[in-house]
């Protein structure tokens, strides 16, 4: 009997280990986020339209990005790598291609904006920290955590 309960013991144990890498996304720090967005200002006005996307610095750990994936869908997204501490080379920058956001580290991960995952190669199968999207009426939107 014993050894029986040893042996279901080393199965539930064996069964029950991960080896889910999001320990290794833990860099960023849960900083407090209340940004109001009017795509009626200048700054914010490509955000009347799909596919565009706006940074803003000074929010976040190392800022924000913002994208318009539809007209009813609005991300915002924290500009920092989450597979490295905030560094000045983890500030996610547009690439020039589609909605993809590159790393300046020297391991250049790859994010989507539209869906906030890593692209296949990153150094870790970290995802983009999400932020919430409010819309308050009037192309204002709330940006908060």
């Amino acid at each position: 009997m014993k050894k029986l309960i040893l042996i279901l013991s080393c199965v539930v144990v064996f069964s029950c280990s991960n080896n889910d890498d999001s320990s290794n996304c833990n860099f960023l720090f849960n900083t407090g986020v209340n940004l109001v967005v009017n795509t009626n200002l200048p700054q914010f006005a490509q955000l009347q339209f799909n596919d565009n996307r706006v940074f803003v610095s000074g929010y976040g750990n190392n800022g924000i990005w913002l994208y318009r994936a539809n007209s009813s869908t609005l991300y915002a997204w924290d500009a920092a790598d989450p597979s490295h501490e905030p560094l000045s080379c983890s500030t996610l920058t547009y690439s020039g291609i589609g909605d993809i956001v590159t790393c300046g580290c020297d391991d250049a991960n790859e994010y989507s904006l539209a869906t906030g995952y890593g692209f296949e190669g990153n150094t870790q199968p970290c995802t983009l920290q999400p932020y919430r999207v409010e819309s308050t009426g009037n192309n204002t939107y709330l940006v908060s955590n």
